[in-house]
């Protein structure tokens, strides 16, 4: 049986109306609660994934970009 791999390929019907939505749903949230519903939104998603091979893989994916920004960003 073949492992699942992580899709990093654009694969929304329309990221542009998905992220507007992502905004919207933050607005007027303190940010502890922006925070708490992140959370609450990522473990929705990966319940949907549900391939803990596939949700290593998007950590791994999401904190090598995100040190990398962080490298990248003058001091």
């Amino acid at each position: 049986m073949l492992k699942p791999v992580l899709n990093t390929e654009l694969n929304l019907e329309s990221a542009d109306d998905f992220y507007e939505a992502l905004i919207h749903a933050h607005r007027d949230l303190p940010l502890e609660q922006s925070h708490a519903m992140n959370a609450k939104l990522i473990l929705l998603l990966a319940n949907h994934i549900g391939s803990q091979s596939v949700l290593v893989q998007a950590l791994c994916a999401a904190r090598e970009a995100t040190l990398l920004c962080l490298s990248d960003s003058p001091n």
